[in-house]
């Protein structure tokens, strides 16, 4: 039972670890103020009502696009500690109490030390249960 649940909490680990590193980029298209598709990792293709750009042959009027491309970026962690060189005084005295601590918290299991070993059983001089003639039964 120890077993499973030390690798289910591994993986768990694992899985935030690489959840927390990963980077990624949600692209959103709005025809309007309606939402029309979502993308992840890629661009949205769109709703096809995006205008082109008109031609300059005399047009000098220019309508507004009502089309519009939105991206959520979600940047992962890029400044991971790899090395333990460089541990401050208040960390190496955690760790040092916590070894010591966690050392010593199992010193005494496998001896079980018993005060009454040492000493004898009192001499039976009577046997009471007959003189009062109590029988357990």
């Amino acid at each position: 039972m120890k077993q499973i649940i030390h690798k289910i909490l591994a993986f768990a680990m694992a899985f935030v670890v690489l959840f927390s590193t990963t980077s990624f980029a949600l692209n959103m298209h709005y025809c309007g103020d309606t939402l029309v598709e979502t993308a992840l990792f890629n661009k949205a293709k769109g709703c096809g009502m995006e205008m082109q750009n008109p031609s300059t042959e005399g047009c000098s009027i220019t309508k507004k696009n009502c089309c519009d491309d939105k991206q959520l970026v979600v940047e992962g962690q890029d400044e991971l500690q790899l090395q333990v060189n460089k541990i401050s005084f208040d960390q190496q005295v955690f760790l040092a109490s916590f070894v010591y601590t966690y050392i010593l918290l199992f010193d005494g299991i496998e001896n079980n030390v018993s005060s009454f070993e040492a000493y004898k059983p009192p001499l039976v001089i009577r046997q009471i249960f007959k003189l009062d003639e109590t029988y357990l039964i």
